[in-house]
């Protein structure tokens, strides 16, 4: 090498052709490659799966969304119904002419209220595990879906 490229490079780090005077041998140089190109695939496969997770939770807050609405309305449905049932009974009871009127008038409103109340009890029970199931059904499904591709 001669005396002038010596000193415009004093560290020795680049020869005459300008590639670095310590490169990597070879073997290493392809591994170096194989990483990088794993690196990449890898985070393909990342961005592949936060898509998916993205997916599943709109889908999921859409589930949500909806059986929340459909539990909402089936209790003002609900309070509807109970408040023109309360309505009715004190209705009837305004028209009573008699003590025995009013107690039986009364035991057979708790009957009604007492049947009605379960009934109302047992739609709200079966919504609620309907809105669980469908909650969980996007998320579900993404596990499946990464289980499959793992096998």
């Amino acid at each position: 090498m001669s005396e002038s490229v010596q000193k415009a490079n004093p560290n020795g780090t680049t020869n005459l052709s300008g590639t670095n005077g310590f490169a990597l041998p070879g073997v290493l140089g392809a591994l170096a490659e194989q990483g990088v190109a794993r690196a990449q695939a890898n985070c393909e496969k990342i961005k592949a799966a936060s898509e998916q997770v993205s997916q599943s939770l709109r889908e999921s807050y859409s589930a949500n969304a909806e059986s929340a609405t459909s539990y909402g309305l089936k209790v003002i449905e609900i309070s509807n119904a109970n408040t023109a049932a309360a309505m009715d009974f004190f209705f009837h009871l305004l028209g009573s002419k008699s003590v025995t009127d009013v107690v039986t008038l009364s035991a057979e409103q708790a009957r009604k209220t007492f049947d009605a109340t379960s009934a109302q009890n047992r739609e709200l029970w079966e919504l609620a595990q309907k809105l669980a199931t469908e909650a969980g059904e996007p998320v579900r499904k993404h596990v499946a879906s990464v289980f499959q591709k793992a096998s």
